[in-house]
């Protein structure tokens, strides 16, 4: 069973910085769709970027431009780096590991940015 931990959340003021980290168990962030997701409370959880393993991205439209995912193949790490941040990012922010048809979660971690 492979284990997705997120860490990196935090409370940050709006036009701030965070980078959030993934790391998995086992070596699968070159091999699997690696995405990044986020609910709000009372929301659905939503897409925010994600990256196949072509290396191939894409974003969520309210997020283009701010955020950027990458990963490091020899950590087993994904990256989510987060610029500009509004409050309307405050969220719970979930990674995600794809290969149809497998799919694993993270915990979550909260992102939280005050106005």
């Amino acid at each position: 069973q492979v284990r997705l931990v997120e860490s990196g959340g935090g409370l940050v003021q709006a036009g701030g910085s965070l980078r959030l980290s993934c790391a998995a168990s086992e070596n699968i962030v070159r091999r699997y769709t690696m995405g990044w997701y986020r609910q709000a409370p009372g929301k659905q959880r939503d897409l925010v970027a994600r990256m196949y393993s072509d290396g191939r991205t894409n974003y969520a439209d309210s997020v283009k431009g701010r955020f950027t995912i990458s990963r490091d193949n020899a950590k087993n790490t994904v990256y989510l780096q987060m610029n500009s941040l509004k409050p309307e990012d405050t969220a719970v922010y979930y990674c995600n590991a794809d290969f149809w048809p497998t799919t694993y979660w993270g915990q979550g971690t909260q992102v939280t940015v005050s106005a």
